[in-house]
């Protein structure tokens, strides 16, 4: 561990508990069929791959890829919210 705040992976690690935290009680709190709440439980989701692709599969560390990647990762997400939305 490197400092007082642990290593990047410990650090993501904890982020994405707290994220699905956030989300299952988002899930469980709100009522059912509720748009705005959707739409934030996909946004906990391109939050948590976000973290994932940064942090577990090293795209921090090769700023080209992870900029592409994370333009896929958020034109699909955009894309879900789209299809959420249509119904």
């Amino acid at each position: 561990m490197s400092g007082l705040g642990g290593s990047r992976p410990v650090r993501a690690w904890g982020a994405l508990v707290l994220l699905s935290l956030g989300g299952t009680a988002l899930s469980l709190a709100a009522p059912e069929g509720s748009a705005a709440v959707g739409l934030a439980i996909l946004a906990l989701g391109w939050a948590k791959a976000r973290l994932i692709l940064r942090d577990y599969l090293g795209l921090a560390a090769a700023p080209t890829w992870r900029g592409g990647a994370m333009a896929v990762l958020t034109a699909l997400c955009l894309t879900f919210a789209a299809l959420y939305l249509a119904g």
